[in-house]
């Protein structure tokens, strides 16, 4: 019994340190490796740049600026560097090693020119950097395993990957309340939407037009059901708006909400800012496409449903919102090429996510309250998960909050505004934007608060701390005939 308790408790609080917590004011590191004489240039130059790259990978992954900029620090402290200066921005990452007052300081920039999600990548970093602290690997190895994981194709090919998109929009109608016909039509839009998004980024069309693209074709098969709705047989259960939605928070999954907040609160206003701007301008483009969209099928003699028309919600369907928030969350994890490992783990994070949102809607709390209070207990889970070495928490957090994205006050928001209500479509739009946020900043307390847990206190019969090893070894991917893309 003592047995088993103990190995639940293991299980639960974790017996290791995530790899962010090492870097904490006050956390005890190992000792350095000797440090590099200061007119060894070439040697200095060599771990600036791994540390670099190390922080470009987590820049492209959505790592916030300060977390990015800190475990930059810790790679070069490692390594025996200690006077640095690192700057951080929106898509640069400049290091600078201070050699006193008689020699210039030595730099390497690095530049992130396209973002991508691919978790494994991000877990292969993040386990390296485990690496480095527990174990004499060179600098010059650690610049070996760098580029294979940078170099390595996608874990599974692109076909799984838009399958998984296309699940993460009939999870997204179950969370809706929608029926079967919806989360059909929800999956087979999202993957026609991201395949072409996939072709349009490779010949190198701007992010805003490849969302735009996202918000015309989420309009069209909705509009054509609705239109068709009684040749088909449709009752009035059916509602395309949360077809739309599906195919809004899908679009909106891949941008970089929790980082941009998380930069504002964490000390980084102006990452923060570009970030922001990034998602507005992005968002704005699946904006254009959805009014598009309206327009023209509008101008066809469409008129989709009002304001009005939304499913009520009541305790007999927290379950199915439950199922559809997991379902989501694993989804979103496959489409975003996480490991095979993380994904019972994202699927967890989106249920209990949907639980707390959907039990809190269920008193006086609100939408913005319970989406923050179930981010904050996301943001929680994710840094204990992290702590048994199964994911990085980026990938917990951002999973888990997916299926809360704000999609359908989005739709309603501009579906008010073209239709004459402004007053009430931009309450929609400002209530999104809020919940967005509020999502954002109840990751990073959830995550802060992980942290102050890193050493719980239990009695010392019950804790007691495994070697793992096997967990500090990446397991690099053989080079395949599937390259790397930017997400659409």
């Amino acid at each position: 019994m003592r047995a088993f308790i103990r190995r639940g408790l293991n299980r639960v609080l974790g017996t290791a340190q995530a790899t962010i917590d090492t870097i904490e004011p006050g956390s005890i590191v190992v000792a350095p490796r000797k440090p590099i004489a200061i007119d060894d240039e070439a040697a200095i130059t060599e771990v600036l740049d791994l540390a670099a790259k190390i922080g470009a990978v987590l820049l492209d992954s959505g790592t916030g600026a300060i977390d990015t900029r800190r475990q930059i620090e810790f790679v070069a402290g490692i390594y025996g560097l200690d006077d640095v200066d690192i700057d951080v921005t929106f898509n640069t990452i400049l290091v600078c090693a201070q050699r006193g007052n008689n020699l210039p300081p030595v730099t390497c920039v690095r530049t992130v020119y396209a973002r991508s999600l691919d978790f494994t990548r991000l877990a292969h970093v993040d386990r390296l950097v485990r690496r480095i602290r527990q174990l004499a690997i060179t600098p010059a190895t650690a610049h070996g395993i760098v580029d294979e994981i940078t170099r390595a194709p996608h874990p599974y090919p692109y076909w799984i990957a838009n399958t998984g998109w296309g699940v993460m929009a009939s999870g997204i109608s179950i969370l809706l309340g929608g029926t079967w016909i919806v989360g059909v039509t929800a999956l087979i839009t999202t993957i026609v939407i991201v395949t072409l998004n996939r072709r349009l980024a490779r010949v190198g069309t701007p992010m805003f037009f490849q969302q735009f693209a996202g918000g015309f074709i989420a309009i069209v098969p909705a509009a054509l059901l609705f239109h068709w709705r009684d040749a088909l047989g449709l009752d009035d259960t059916f509602v395309p708006s949360q077809i739309i939605a599906a195919g809004i928070v899908v679009l909106l999954s891949g941008l970089s909400l929790v980082g941009s907040v998380q930069d504002a609160i964490t000390g980084a206003p102006i990452t923060g800012t570009a970030r922001f701007c990034e998602v507005v301008l992005l968002t704005g483009g699946i904006l254009a496409g959805v009014a598009l969209g309206l327009r023209m099928t509008e101008s066809f003699g469409v008129i989709l449903p009002g304001l009005g028309t939304q499913m009520p919600f009541g305790p007999t369907d927290l379950a199915a919102r439950i199922v559809g928030g997991a379902i989501a969350a694993g989804a979103f994890a496959v489409g975003s090429y996480a490991e095979r490992r993380a994904i019972p783990v994202a699927f967890g994070a989106g249920a209990v996510a949907a639980a707390v949102a959907f039990g809190l809607a269920l008193t006086d709390s609100g939408t913005i309250l319970s989406s923050a209070a179930a981010a904050i207990v996301v943001g929680l889970v994710g840094g204990l998960a992290a702590r048994r070495a199964l994911t990085p928490p980026l990938v917990v957090a951002v999973a888990g909050i997916t299926p809360l994205l704000p999609g359908l006050s989005i739709y309603r928001g501009l579906y008010g505004i073209m239709s004459g209500q402004s007053l009430i479509g931009f309450g929609e739009v400002a209530a999104a934007l809020t919940t967005g946020c509020a999502l954002a900043a109840g990751v990073t307390l959830g995550e802060f608060l992980a942290r102050s847990l890193r050493r719980p206190h239990l009695p010392n019969g019950l804790i007691r701390i495994p070697q793992r090893p096997d967990l500090l070894k990446p397991v690099m991917r053989r080079p395949g005939r599937h390259g790397t893309d930017m997400k659409a």
